[in-house]
């Protein structure tokens, strides 16, 4: 949802004229938006450079505020899905609700102070957003990434699964001469398999190769030979296409340890609550950066108002929120109402909600 927040200048001196004035023009008559009034306080600017500056250190706040929030509104999305974005409130209040209902915070960002340490606050606070995001979404990754190795580990295919799961101790044989390979074959060349695996290299122990498990594409089979040829039958059964798995001895098991799959079941829960907690976190995150953003965006309307109307100030501020499709019309119909001598157009910031 798109909104723009104007500022237009007042006709015959009358915010009442000027507000019925746009309703008659966009809403009453033509449909082409839905407005709201938008309650500006009186801000600390100081002197004209300083307003000079503040309008440029706004626009590139701007450009950085709207990153952050839409970063945390991303996030929500990744880990709750598009139809989470619905339920988001700010205050207490639905996106929209608060947007069209806004009311300065007078307890977080006092208006007796200067506009800069208002602006510097805000940029204090996005700032430890933005740092506890990247953290939080960072852990949750993590345990994410661990719970996705696990699964493979546990029901991936025989071509990419670790087999010290499948292999049984006596399908082994390791001594100072012989040793056992272990060899992914495709169902499709277990024949093949069969007919060559002897003959791959010299040494190979005749009709050792066994069947020790297998999946819906996959056979994994066992070969005896000496050690020292090893690494030859390797290359040749590669060249053949055939996959030869490293088989690491899985450690001896404490009576206390934990089965693969309480490891896998505990990594789903902690991810699990990993998800709602980052989600609860990004819920409540978005609510302040995204007020910290309509804060912003109201002072930057208050100061290039001033620029462009002059003091004392002397406007009307509005939420206006575009019918589908009407944008192009609606600029037209406010560069033509509210156009002045000096001024040809109010001031309009656009957001996304």
């Amino acid at each position: 949802m798109v909104y723009w927040l104007v500022s237009l200048p007042l006709l015959k001196g009358r915010r009442d004229h000027t507000w019925e004035l746009l309703q008659e023009k966009s809403s009453y008559g033509q449909q082409l938006s839905s407005n709201a009034k938008l309650e500006v306080p009186e801000l600390r600017v100081g002197t004209i450079d300083t307003l000079l500056q503040h309008s440029d250190d706004l626009a590139k706040m701007s450009i950085g505020t709207e990153a952050i929030v839409a970063k945390i509104r991303r996030t929500i999305t990744d880990v709750a899905g598009q139809s989470a974005i619905q339920t988001l409130k700010v205050e207490n209040l639905p996106v929209e609700s608060y947007l069209t209902r806004f009311r300065w915070d007078e307890p977080k960002f006092p208006l007796r102070r200067p506009v800069k340490e208002t602006l510097d606050k805000i940029t204090e606070i996005l700032a430890h957003l933005e740092d506890d995001l990247k953290v939080k979404v960072s852990e949750y990754n993590t345990v994410k990434g661990q719970m996705n190795a696990a699964m493979r580990k546990a029901g991936g295919s025989l071509a990419v699964r670790d087999i010290s799961a499948v292999v049984k101790p006596n399908q082994v044989i390791d001594s100072e001469n012989l040793c056992t390979l272990f060899v992914v074959v495709s169902k499709y060349g277990v024949k093949e398999w069969e007919t060559c695996y002897e003959k791959l290299c010299e040494f190979v122990v005749p009709r050792s190769s066994k069947h020790v498990a297998e999946d819906q594409d996959y056979v994994l089979m066992s070969v005896v030979l000496f050690r020292r040829v090893a690494d030859d039958f390797k290359t040749a059964a590669r060249v053949r296409g055939f996959q030869v798995k490293e088989y690491t001895p899985p450690p001896p098991e404490q009576p206390d340890a934990p089965s693969s799959d309480m490891s896998l079941n505990q990594l789903k829960a902690e991810g699990q609550a990993k998800q709602q907690a980052l989600e609860q976190w990004c819920r409540t995150a978005y609510g302040e950066a995204f007020s910290c953003y309509i804060h912003m965006a109201v002072i930057r309307l208050f100061v290039e108002s001033i620029l462009r109307y002059g003091l004392p100030p002397q406007f009307q501020a509005a939420v206006i929120k575009p019918l589908p499709k009407m944008e192009a019309r609606l600029r037209t119909v406010l560069a033509t109402t509210f156009g002045t001598g000096q001024s040809k157009t109010g001031t309009c910031y656009c957001l996304c909600g």
